[in-house]
Parts: structure tokens; sequence; C-alpha cells
């Protein structure tokens, strides 16, 4: 999939911003389908356990991110494609039942939970401001996108 802005220089990001706000973001019907297709992926790869995957996919602000597994942990991503964005703490099953909720950063730890629940819990309460739906593209377009869309709110606060 490439997203709306491959192949642009950093110099016209901002002003496709307000279109991709409008068309690569999840709220776009094949953003949509991107993510969906984006769970359907985790469920099949087998990395996680489906408990874990309702209680996720059960949640509305983790449902609209899109979702990837590395090394039986279960990862949310503000956008659709690799290398998808690290701001998001993630879950892996702890040795002995329960969970174990990591990150966004590999050498941080957040804590346990009993259940998937209380797991998927603790992601939501640590989610990023304003994070969602997952933006249709590489982690690098959506920063742009973002700076653009600062630069344009300062701009029409002049």
């Amino acid at each position: 999939m490439t997203s709306k802005t491959a192949g642009q220089g950093i110099a016209d990001v901002g002003s496709c911003c307000q279109d991709m706000q409008d068309d690569a973001c999840m709220d776009a019907p094949w953003g949509r389908d991107i993510v969906e297709a984006g769970w359907h992926a985790v469920r099949e790869d087998g990395r996680v356990q489906d408990e874990l995957l309702d209680a996720a996919y059960r949640e509305p602000l983790l449902r609209h991110l899109f979702p990837w597994t590395g090394m039986g942990e279960l990862h949310f991503s503000r956008c659709t494609e690799a290398r998808w964005t690290w701001d998001i703490p993630y879950i892996q099953a702890a040795r002995g039942g329960g969970y174990r909720i990591s990150g966004p950063l590999r050498h941080e730890s957040v804590g346990p939970a009993a259940t998937a629940e209380e797991a998927v819990a603790m992601v939501v309460e640590r989610l990023p401001p304003n994070c969602g739906p997952a933006f249709v593209g590489t982690p690098e377009e959506l920063a742009a996108c973002e700076a653009a869309t600062l630069t344009l709110r300062s701009v029409s606060k002049s």
C-alpha cells in the first residue's frame, strides 16, 4: 500500500495535509479496511492469545489502531505501514498466567495485569494525546503530517 504522500517532497506535505487528515486516516473506508486486515492478520499468525486479541479489539481506542505482533507481544501503531510507531505500550503473556505490559520502549515496564481486560486498560491509560484513528502511511509520513498540521494551526491562530 502506498500512501498519498509517497514520492512527494517535504515541502508538498503541508499542502496535502488537510486532505490526509480527511483521506489518509482510518476514517476513510479503505483505511478501516487496512486496519481491519491488520487485526485479521494478527489473529491468523497465532502469536498472541485469542483472549487478549478479543479484549483489545473490544476497546474502541485500540480497535482503531493498527495491530502488529512480535515475539509474542501485541503492539499498537498509530500508522498502518512498517516501521510502525513505537509510542504506545505493548502487551505480552506472562509466565504462569496473566500479562505483562511494557513500553513503549523495550526497557520500560508498566507492570503486570491478571486479566486481558486489565492489560488493555493499562495500555489505554497510557495512549498518547490525540491517538487514533490509525494514519494510512509510514511513521515518517505521519510525523510530517503532524508537523504540518501544527504549523497550519499556529499560522491560523496568528
